[in-house]
Formats: C-alpha cells, sequence, structure tokens
C-alpha cells in the first residue's frame, strides 16, 4: 500500500505547481476562428495574472510579417488580460504569437491563427 500511496501523494503535491503558469483562457478573435469583422485588438484571456512589462503579444501576415501596433499592454482592471492594437487588416490568415510571464514568475508561450474572411 505504501508503494501506491507515496507517488500519489508526490503527484498531488506537484499538482498545483503545475496550474500556477498562464495559459490561454480565451481570445478575441477566437483561437482558430473565422470573422468578417476586422479586429482592431487582439485581446487573450490567460489563466493567471501576469506580468506586463514582461508579457507580448505579436501578430503575423501570412507571409510571415509582424503587422501588430507593438503596443502590447495589461487591462488596468484584469491582470489576466493581455491586449495588443492592429492596423486595418485586409483578409487573410493571421498568426498570434504570444509570450506571458506570470506573477509567479513562470513563463509560457503559445500561439494560435484566426482567419479574416470578406
Amino acid at each position: 500500500m505504501k508503494k501506491i500511496l507515496l507517488p500519489v501523494l508526490a503527484v498531488m503535491g506537484l499538482a498545483p505547481l503545475v496550474w500556477a503558469h498562464a495559459f490561454v483562457d480565451h481570445a478575441e478573435p477566437g483561437v482558430g476562428s473565422k470573422t468578417s469583422v476586422p479586429p482592431h485588438l487582439i485581446k487573450i484571456w490567460f489563466t493567471e495574472r501576469l506580468e506586463p512589462s514582461l508579457s507580448k503579444i505579436q501578430v503575423f501576415d501570412h507571409a510571415g510579417t509582424e503587422i501588430d501596433k507593438r503596443d502590447t499592454k495589461a487591462d488596468p482592471n484584469n491582470g489576466q488580460l493581455l491586449i495588443v492594437s492592429l492596423p486595418e487588416l485586409r483578409p487573410g490568415k493571421y498568426k498570434i504569437v504570444w509570450r506571458v510571464v506570470s506573477v509567479d514568475t513562470h513563463t509560457t508561450n503559445g500561439s494560435f491563427e484566426f482567419e479574416l474572411t470578406q
């Protein structure tokens, strides 16, 4: 019984550490979405509060050119929301790349796409 119980307790003890990282909760435009309304902002809500000065969102067009306004900021009323501004977009596929540091200093990153239709 002890041989089984010790590994289970060890995993349970590490579980809170795994959840201490900030991951995407949801985004506007949505992950993998198609929209006919050009967004002026990319908004990403994370599962943890962020360190805004160490976190960023980048947006790339189909050619791999960064097209965001490079003004990533946290929402002043929600420490889990990161925002970046966009210029006027043309129809096409766009890739959002994010890298964030949560207030507990864990770094996570990822990407997703959305498509602007005509």
